[in-house]
């Protein structure tokens, strides 16, 4: 354990550098959206923060934060699934017929599980901050290794290092921890180091990647505690740092707001010079000519509605008379609000300012819009999601809440976010076809060559619903159809006719007589 001494607070120290321009960058960007997420350096809880003249900042990061935290943690619905690699489930069938739907059974069971584990934890309000972070500051770290819930590490409590295909070496982590809080022999171990005005010390854990797992280690004042030494297995790693738009051959990401800084920046300069123009303008200042009969005292005096001899040319009222630049103004923010709404995904941007705005013009700008995301999502399906649920299912397998899944062999595969996108272009393609075929067939033709159940199945399918128990096999329509006919057949005929019939065609049965049908 030697060989640690000091190398944590010693190597985040040679990383920090490294590390702040992009700061920097996300104080800037939360300037002028939300303070509060990356304030400024040295603060504190009594730290006063400035606030934005204008709130298109604000309300566009929750806005998007609150569509992705929908998109990749779906409520009620399962936004991953167990798979088993096509190849075994060959296998499988050849020796044992109908063993993939019992297999299939089984792993949706656990998916729910995990699922109501999910449900049942506050994680998503944690997730919620995490997106927050990755909207406005571009990186953000989440913990995962404590039973109690999920804790996010903002940018500037942590520093990291990835290969140039952007795999993650190493991670350390800067926090700061009142003495009483380490264990009782770490305070032994650390109590000659420590002066008696400290409040706080500095504990750093560090994270950093081997051939096939992760080397985990607290430090405090150069020494190693001995019982935070561990690892953990490559790809359930607890510790999982988020990025938003990857820049290759960098460690940190970029935020989504950083994009459009610029128009932040107008916007609020703008919205700042008409605040305070208009606060100026609405100062009511009345002159009074100093040679003339009237006299300030008078009009100052007089109650309202009083009679006082004086002359209307004496008096004028002091008018700033900047409407013209405060126009130029107005329509430049109201440009820029839009060109911001639009980048947000606010409801405002999507529909355009007519009389008239048809339906299919919404959900056409709109499905655009959200096509804008796909970037994102893919990012975060693959650095958010995939973690997220093989944590999960970790826990879950050490908390004996699941069975050990084989390694290797069932593996999650995420259904959300991107995934979600090309699903629903498959569903706006398939209503535009046979929207289209009715329309220029009618809807007899298209009843001779439209196979209904394929086509219940694929939009089912395209929306993510599981038809299972909801839409009738053919047996169940065959059965179905059939009793319908001996009902109409007893109506018209009578229920003793059918039983004789019955009868006899089970008599001509047993004789080896096949009833002729005409």
């Amino acid at each position: 354990m030697d060989n640690h001494i000091g190398t944590a607070e010693a190597r985040y120290r040679e990383l920090e550098p490294k590390r702040l321009v992009y700061l920097e960058r996300s104080r800037e960007v939360a300037k002028f959206t939300i303070p509060s997420l990356m304030p400024p350096n040295g603060h504190n809880s009594t730290t006063k923060l400035e606030t934005p003249y204008q709130g298109v900042g604000a309300r566009g990061v929750n806005n998007l934060a609150s569509k992705l935290l929908l998109a990749l943690l779906p409520p009620n619905s399962p936004f991953f699934r167990l798979k088993i690699e096509d190849y075994i489930l060959d296998d499988l069938e050849v020796t044992n017929p109908g063993l993939k739907t019992e297999l299939e059974t089984a792993l949706s069971r656990i998916e729910n599980a995990v699922m109501t584990e999910i449900e049942t934890s506050s994680d998503r309000v944690a997730v919620f901050e995490v997106l927050k972070h990755l909207l406005v500051a571009g990186n953000v770290l989440m913990d995962m290794s404590h039973e109690e819930g999920m804790r996010v590490f903002h940018l500037d409590r942590y520093v990291v290092q990835r290969d140039p295909m952007g795999n993650i070496l190493e991670i350390i982590i800067h926090e700061t921890v009142a003495p009483v809080a380490l264990p009782k022999a770490v305070r032994k171990l650390v109590g000659e180091k420590l002066e008696g005005t400290e409040k706080t010390v500095n504990l750093f854990t560090m994270i950093k990647r081997n051939d096939n797992h992760w080397k985990v280690f607290q430090e405090v004042k150069g020494l190693v505690i001995p019982d935070t030494v561990g690892t953990y297995p490559l790809e359930r790693s607890p510790f999982i740092p988020l990025r938003g738009n990857r820049i290759d051959g960098e460690d940190y990401g970029r935020g989504y707001v950083e994009e459009y800084l610029g128009d932040l920046k107008s916007l609020e300069g703008l919205s700042r010079a008409i605040v305070e123009g208009s606060a100026a303008a609405a100062k009511v200042l009345f002159l009074v000519n100093p040679n003339g009969t009237t006299r300030a005292k008078t009009l100052a005096e007089s109650p309202n509605g009083a009679i006082r001899e004086g002359n209307a040319e004496d008096v004028t009222v002091l008018q700033v008379e900047k409407f013209n630049d405060f126009r130029i103004a107005y329509e430049q923010i109201n440009k820029i609000e839009e060109r911001l709404s639009f980048a947000f995904l606010l409801n405002s941007s999507i529909q355009r300012n007519a009389e008239r705005v048809t339906a299919e013009e919404v959900r056409f700008m709109a499905r655009e819009l959200e096509d804008a995301l796909g970037g994102l999502y893919s990012i975060l399906a693959q650095e958010f999601q995939l973690p997220y649920v093989r944590r999960k299912i970790h826990q879950m397998e050490k908390g004996r809440k699941l069975p050990s899944l084989p390694k290797n062999t069932i593996k999650p595969m995420i259904i959300t976010g991107l995934e979600a996108l090309g699903r629903g272009h498959d569903l706006n393609k398939l209503d535009i076809f046979i929207g289209g075929l009715a329309q220029t067939l009618g809807p007899e033709i298209l009843a001779q060559y439209l196979n209904l159940e394929d086509y219940i199945a694929r939009r089912a399918t395209a929306i993510g619903i599981d038809t299972k128990g909801l839409i009738k096999t053919k047996e169940e329509i065959e059965a179905a159809q059939m009793a319908s006919q001996q009902q109409s057949m007893i109506s018209q005929f009578g229920p003793e006719v059918i039983r004789q019939a019955g009868g006899l065609m089970q008599k001509g049965i047993q004789n080896g007589q096949v009833p002729q049908t005409s």
